[in-house]
């Protein structure tokens, strides 16, 4: 525990104010994760986009009495609050969590690469949990914020430590080597993701191997030459000590002399056995995966484990046991109009909270339910484990708990204690699955998080409402991803208008908006009144703007609070009736003008006369004034643009000026929000960009794949050379051929002109052409040049390996009307990774 007055002393911190010295054991940086406030520390991080400090007096009405601050507060305003003033907080969160590290002498073992640093973690946890009480990074927390956040974690009753660390650019690694400082390093790869900060590979690995500075030993393939290279001059500059401190070098290799020498890699249908020379020893470990990336995680845990002294019995057994990682948090829809929240492969307290922040995230079902497993090797007595997981929930305002588990059902009269918590216990899932009723669950999100041993994976199929193997996955992640990278060149003060009509261009309509109003954009905009009804009714709060207002929808508008689009004097009138008529004043409404696009808006010669019935009615009040540019992406239209620019601000001022309150103006839509910053005025609107396409090769470039369509195959089967395939026998093979079956047809929104050969598919890597007319359900590919093709095989038709704008330009359109055009019996699943 932690209290202002020993915190203020070891960060150098003046403290400004004292009242009492309350001790603190969680940190709390978001104000919408707030959960223990008695004994939170609030930090507020300061960044180009927010400050946090505006949530102090937020998270102070909550009940939080601890602050580290970089601007002095009106302290008369927080009598009960010790305040800690620093030059920076994020610094300042470092430098606590270090010295939290400082006062632990335990084996951590610190993991950084280019991929697989969240599978070796997860999977060392699974190897050693039966002989050390582990902390670990939750999910895949190695930034500048979830290092310190996951070290934070490390109590007194840990014997073991696991830690990934990621950097983006140089000089952060510095950083976080004094956060975990790992005693055991591995360097899990190195490849060309996130290279955009770097000069060059090399800089990138040397820039990693900071974390290792204070290492006692460094665990590495050495089929990586550059990697290889750097390692041994790193060793040489700063691993060779005097004494017996000198890091030790621990490689393995496949191809060439290391400790671990690989000597045959034996694959089979679903494991695979790797032999191995230590030591002038032959051992070996099976595995049950086949691809490459699981067999060189496998042995980068296997030399991990041989360096801790694990018998090769204990490996042998343990790697047998290996499963599959859950890296996100999966968002379906279940049975009985309820949503499902699948995180059903570890249960700990850190998982546990950020499982349930993403529940809470979750409005379109008042009901909140969690189906929890015990909680395993959590270091605590189970009384003060299942006190504190009893808090959470009713912290978070959960309202059901089904516990499966003799360790939870030992602890229930604290669950049954909740007079707001309905819960039911099982002693195992077997008994749950036995018992299990689907009228129980109607009209509810639930949350379903297990231990591994648990087989959640069994109740989430009872869950899980059933639909064809054709799914659209929806990043969530990457969402928030591409939104803050248009934030970051945002001029300050600028707002952001997320466009969430024709169903989120596809993606849903709830799910992003909930997102998009998690992350705090400022408006969200549909094209019809039922849209945004839609939205209000699933719990979303943001102003929503509805762009084409119809006048039989008028009524819903005023109803559901929803802020329409006046784009004539005619609109104008019969709008400000039925305002008169509900009773009401100073409705908001948002002002469209045509500036050149000459679809919808007041001309220039109408802003006379809009100006002088603006002045006589009390009716409304303009929350913004705003057009549309026609060719913002055409470099070629550039001057268009500019053009269209000028007339709005021309237009937009005469209104402005009439009027006299402050009012919105924006025009710029994805592409000139990049293109054109003096066209950002008050706000833009970002639409298809959120979800991960620009124009602007520079912009996209920076921005991650949100949208992944896939399916199956059906059925495989040979035919000879000549044999007509599809409708109209249009489309025939000139060699034998093998033709796959896939379930996905122009009815699920696949373009029918992609037939023929037209348009391509992903299968095992590998690009085949669709064969024959697509039909309604279904369609052929060619699959002759992939080997080993199965019923059942994923098919990838289009994600971040096959690109939406590829489909686009095979089918002669747009990614827009192929995004909007996936059918709504196409399951959406949504993840947080």
């Amino acid at each position: 525990m932690y209290n202002a007055d020993s915190t203020s002393k070891f960060l150098k911190g003046e403290l400004l104010q004292q009242t009492g010295n309350p001790e603190f054991e969680h940190i709390l940086l978001d104000s919408r994760k707030l959960n223990f406030a008695e004994t939170s520390v609030f930090i507020p991080l300061v960044s180009n986009r927010r400050n946090a400090h505006q949530f102090i007096d937020e998270v102070y009405q909550k009940g939080v009495s601890n602050f580290i601050v970089s601007e002095t507060p009106d302290l008369s305003k927080y009598p009960e609050a010790n305040f800690i003033l620093v030059k920076d907080t994020m610094q300042a969160l470092h430098a606590l969590v270090a010295h939290h590290r400082q006062q632990f002498q335990i084996p951590v073992i610190g993991i950084t690469g280019s991929n697989g640093k969240t599978i070796v973690k997860e999977w060392l946890y699974q190897l050693l949990e039966k002989d050390y009480n582990i902390v670990r990074s939750p999910k895949s927390y190695n930034s500048q914020i979830g290092v310190p956040l996951s070290v934070w974690q490390m109590k007194p009753e840990n014997d073991l430590a696991i830690f990934e660390a990621g950097i983006s650019q140089p000089g952060e690694m510095v950083n976080l080597e004094k956060i975990i400082r790992p005693t055991i390093g591995v360097f899990t790869n190195i490849g060309e993701a996130h290279n955009e900060g770097f000069l060059n590979i090399r800089q990138k690995i040397n820039e990693k191997l900071v974390l290792f500075m204070k290492s006692d030993v460094l665990i590495y393939c050495k089929d990586y030459l550059v990697l290889n290279e750097c390692v041994n001059t790193f060793h040489n500059q700063v691993g060779k000590k005097e004494g017996d401190n000198s890091m030790q070098i621990l490689s393995w290799s496949r191809k060439t002399e290391a400790d671990i020498r690989i000597i045959n890699i034996d694959k089979e249908e679903n494991s695979t056995r790797i032999d191995a020379m230590f030591k002038e020893e032959p051992m070996h470990i099976t595995i049950p995966f086949v691809d490459e990336g699981s067999i060189e995680n496998a042995i980068h845990c296997w030399v991990v484990m041989l360096y801790l002294g694990k018998s090769q019995e204990v490996i042998q057994e343990r790697m047998l046991g290996l499963g599959n990682i859950a890296m996100r948090l999966e968002l379906k829809q279940g049975i009985n109009n309820c949503s499902v929240i699948n995180d059903s492969y570890n249960s700990d307290l850190g998982s546990l909270t950020i499982a349930l922040d993403f529940l809470q995230q979750q409005r379109q079902h008042l009901l909140k339910t969690v189906i929890l497993s015990d909680i395993l090797q959590s270091g605590k007595s189970e009384a003060s484990l299942y006190e504190e997981v009893a808090d959470l929930l009713d912290k978070k305002g959960i309202q059901k708990l089904v516990g499966i588990g003799k360790g939870i059902g030992r602890e229930k009269r604290v669950f049954q204690q909740l007079p707001n918590l309905k819960s039911a216990f099982y002693n195992s899932t077997e008994e749950f699955l036995q018992e299990f009723n689907p009228q129980e669950y109607n009209n509810e999100t639930i949350l379903v998080k297990g231990a591994r041993v648990f087989e959640f994976e069994r109740i989430i199929k009872l869950l899980e409402q059933k639909a064809h193997q054709t799914i659209l996955e929806i990043n969530l992640g990457a969402i928030s991803h591409n939104v803050q990278q248009y934030q970051a060149i945002l001029k300050p003060g600028t707002k952001l208008m997320g466009m969430v009509k024709a169903f989120s261009y596809g993606s849903g309509s709830y799910e992003i908006a909930s997102q998009l109003q998690f992350m705090g954009v400022d408006y969200l905009t549909v094209a019809y009144a039922d849209e945004g009804v839609e939205l209000r009714r699933a719990g979303i709060t943001l102003p929503i703007m509805v762009m084409n207002p119809e006048p039989s929808s008028f009524d819903a508008i005023l109803q559901w609070n929803l802020e329409p689009e006046i784009y004539s004097l005619h609109v104008f009138q019969l709008f400000e009736e039925e305002v008169r008529i509900a009773g009401k004043t100073q409705y908001p409404i948002h002002l469209k003008l045509d500036t050149g696009m000459h679809r919808l808006g007041f001309e220039k010669k109408d802003i006379p006369r809009l100006i002088k019935l603006l002045m006589e009615q009390d009716y409304f009040h303009v929350k913004s004034i705003f057009s549309h540019l026609a060719a913002s992406e055409d470099p070629f239209m550039d001057a268009f643009t500019k053009k269209q620019g000028e007339l709005f601000t021309e237009m937009s001022g005469e209104i402005r000026k009439a009027l006299c309150y402050p009012v919105l103006r924006h025009i710029a839509n994805s592409a000139a929000i990049s293109r054109h910053p003096d066209l950002q005025f008050d706000m833009v609107r970002l639409g298809i960009g959120m979800y991960g396409i620009d124009g602007n090769p520079e912009m996209q470039e920076k921005l991650q794949n949100v949208s992944t369509l896939k399916t199956t195959i059906a059925q495989v089967k040979k035919i000879p050379a000549g044999e007509p395939v599809g409708y109209g026998a249009k489309w025939k093979s000139k060699k034998p051929a093998t033709i796959a079956t896939v379930r996905i047809g122009y009815a699920d929104g696949y373009p029918r002109n992609l037939g023929n050969g037209k348009g391509k598919m992903m299968l095992h890597g590998q690009l085949v052409p669709v064969a024959g007319v697509i039909a309604m359900d279904m369609l052929m590919l060619d699959v002759s040049a992939v080997p080993n093709v199965q019923e059942g095989d994923e098919v990838l038709v289009f994600g971040a390996a096959l690109p939406l704008q590829q489909l686009a330009t095979w089918g002669d359109t747009i990614p827009y009307e192929i995004m909007t055009g996936i059918s709504q019996r196409v399951k959406r699943v949504y993840f947080q990774e």
